[in-house]
Formats: structure tokens, C-alpha cells, sequence
């Protein structure tokens, strides 16, 4: 009952601060609303005499992990390489900045920021993300046995901040090879049921480096239309880093982006995330949320390794207004001899996309999984 009550104050709340909008916006200005609309008319246009191209949108949302909520998305464009008349050069890609801010029923308070930076004629790339949030999670132990289990569906509250960067140089046309450097903070407070974690420690402070390696042919590197990706990173976090739990990470992403007709894309994405060692439970392995395997609770199936596949047709509908439909799968194990081909889980979904900037799409997605499903809503694709 109390649950419902937040929930209709809040959409009580936008209901009435829309309202207000719209009032003070006749009374004190009658052009404030078309200026709005013209705003978000352009947003999506390109804007190449602009540095630094950069656009506003915040709107309630629901996700099946937090609940109803508001978010503001940000995202900016912009190009490193120019001519004497400040038009940008086609031998660089654009770079963008997407940084989002979330806050739910479901006491979900997030700050987050990802983006790529590519320097003049794509010699150098840097790709970097963060976040830090505080959530009221669930958790259902490690391993499928456990995750799969709905008795052991159970509460805390997790603090998590989380930095990643990498510096490639372009080998040739289109390989790139650098550093890559990550740092993660983990903490579970409030944990309803201790013995599911198995004597992991709560609180964990992990620094690792390693090497990153990618072939990159796709035409624009967050929404891709067309070219293939190919990416394997090899992470270590090794005691002298000031580690206490020591462990490896092997990470390979492949996808592959083609027109199957004018309006159409079909995308395909494999996922392996390999872990050795000593892994601390906040760093093993997972999926579901708003990325791999959406419509299953982020987290909820943890272990060592992870391997997924997804499938995707991108449509085109109408003006700024797309849909997309996905088949994919999905499993988690504890090394590769444990491998249990009955333990794949089947995923489906299907989501809508605007573009909110040029090549840049807000999206809402509804997944399917196994005895589950969930909302999410994010910006850029999914991979």
C-alpha cells in the first residue's frame, strides 16, 4: 500500500508540475512552449558550426529494478579535426559525451557519464565511462544453482562506484592497441540474508591494468549502421595494486552492423567475460538491466564466467520514431568445464527509439526472459 501511495504522489507531482509549465508559460511568455518544441525539433539536426553540440532531456520513467522514477539524460557531439573554416574534417569521426542521472521510488540514486574521445584523424582514441549510485538491490547468491532459485531472492543496500578508461593508438586502418585502467568500489550494507553471500567480504576496493586491443570498421562508433567490431580486453588486479582479493579478467565483444534495406539494420553482438582467481563477488561476472540480456534483473545470475549472444533488427518507423526487436541467449558457469548447456537462458524483447540528437537515440526497451521480464529506459543502443 505504501508503494502505490509514492507511486501516484509521483505521477501526481508530474502531473501537476506539467501543469504549471504550461501555465507560466502562456501567462508570462507565449513563446516559451514553441521555443521548447523548436528546441527539441533541432536537437537532432546537425550542427557543424557548433564546438560542442550538447542537448538536454529529463522525463519519468520506469525500470523493473527500480521502479517509477525521473531521469536527465545529457548527450554532446563534437569534432577534434576542423579546416581554417571550422568544417569538420571527414577523415575523424564525431565524439560524443553522454552522461545520465536517475532517480526512482525504488531508492535508486545514479550519476553516470560515458563517452568516446577521438583525437584529429583518428590517430588516438580514449573510451572512458563512470558512475556511482546507492540502490535498495537484491540478490540471490553465486552460481546458477542459487540464481535461479526465487526462495533465495533477497535484500541490501549497495553502494558501488565504478571509473574505466582505456588510450588506444590506430595500428594501420582500422586496429587499435592501448592501456586500459579500471577502478571499482563495492559495499552491501543492510544485507537481509548474510549467508548468501558465502563468506564474500562486503566491502571491496579493486584497482586493475591490463591491455585492450580492438578492430573497429563500423561507421560511427555508438549507433552503428554498418562495419564489425572486434574487442578483447585482459584486465589484471594483482595484490601489489593493493588488492586483498587477487584475480584476472578476460573480456571479447564481436559485433557485426549491416543495412539489410534502406531503413533496416540488423545487428548481432557475442559476449564472453572470463574471470580467474580470487573474484570478489561485486566484480564477478552478470548481465541483464538496460544492456545484455535486458529483462532479466541485472545481477540477479552471477558467477565467474558469462557468455551471451543477442540478435537485433533496428526499423526505421517514421521522422524521429524507431523500433527494434531482439532474440537472444545467454548463461553463466564457474570455469569452462562446467559448462552446462541446459543452464542457457533464452531472451526476446522488443523496444521504441527517437532520436534525440543526430545518430543518438533515447530508448525504451521491454525484455523477456526466463520467468521474467523488465522495462528499462536509456540512451544510445545497447551494443
Amino acid at each position: 500500500m505504501i508503494k502505490r501511495i509514492k507511486i501516484a504522489i509521483l505521477i501526481l507531482m508530474v502531473a501537476i508540475s506539467g501543469k504549471m509549465f504550461c501555465v507560466y508559460a502562456q501567462e508570462e511568455n507565449p513563446n516559451f512552449v514553441r521555443r521548447v518544441i523548436n528546441y527539441f525539433g533541432e536537437a537532432n539536426k546537425p550542427h557543424p558550426d557548433k564546438k560542442f553540440d550538447i542537448s538536454f532531456i529529463g522525463a519519468p520513467f520506469y525500470s523493473s529494478e527500480a521502479g517509477l522514477g525521473l531521469g536527465l539524460v545529457s548527450s554532446a557531439r563534437y569534432y577534434t579535426h576542423r579546416d581554417a573554416m571550422g568544417v569538420p574534417m571527414i577523415d575523424t569521426p564525431p565524439s560524443q559525451l553522454s552522461l545520465k542521472g536517475k532517480v526512482t521510488l525504488g531508492q535508486l540514486y545514479k550519476i553516470e557519464g560515458e563517452g568516446y574521445h577521438i583525437f584529429p584523424k583518428d590517430r588516438f582514441r580514449i573510451n572512458y565511462s563512470a558512475y556511482v549510485y546507492t540502490f535498495k538491490d537484491k540478490f540471490w547468491g553465486i552460481g546458477y544453482e542459487m540464481d535461479k532459485n526465487d526462495n533465495n531472492e533477497s535484500i541490501f543496500k549497495r553502494i558501488q562506484g565504478v571509473v574505466k578508461a582505456d588510450f588506444v593508438m590506430r595500428f594501420g586502418k582500422r586496429f587499435f592497441i592501448g592501456p586500459i585502467a579500471s577502478f571499482s568500489y563495492n559495499k552491501a550494507t543492510r544485507v537481509d540474508r548474510p549467508e548468501l553471500f558465502a563468506g564474500e567480504p562486503r566491502e571491496t576496493l579493486t584497482t586493475g591494468v591490463g591491455i585492450t586491443a580492438y578492430y573497429d570498421s563500423r561507421d560511427v562508433p555508438f549507433n552503428a549502421y554498418r562495419g564489425i567490431f572486434l574487442r578483447y580486453n585482459q584486465v589484471f588486479n594483482p595484490r601489489f595494486m593493493g588488492n586483498k582479493y587477487a584475480f584476472s579478467q578476460s573480456e571479447l565483444t564481436a559485433s557485426v552492423y549491416k543495412k539489410v534495406w534502406k531503413s533496416g539494420v540488423l545487428a548481432a553482438m557475442y559476449h564472453a567475460d572470463i574471470t580467474y582467481g580470487n573474484t570478489p563477488w561485486g566484480m564477478l561476472p552478470t548481465f541483464g538491466g538496460s544492456e545484455r540480456m535486458r529483462g532479466y534483473y541485472e545481477g540477479r545470475f552471477r558467477d565467474k564466467c558469462e557468455m551471451d549472444i543477442t540478435v537485433e533488427l533496428r526499423q526505421h518507423i517514421w521522422r524521429r520514431n524507431g523500433i527494434v526487436v531482439w532474440i537472444g541467449a545467454g548463461t553463466i558457469f564457474p570455469k569452462f568445464s562446467d559448462f552446462d548447456i541446459h543452464h542457457v537462458l533464452p531472451n526476446a524483447g522488443v523496444g521504441y527509439r527517437w532520436e534525440f540528437k543526430q545518430r543518438v537515440n533515447v530508448r525504451l526497451d521491454f525484455g523477456i526472459g526466463k520467468d521474467e521480464y523488465g522495462f528499462n529506459f536509456s540512451i544510445n543502443e545497447a551494443f
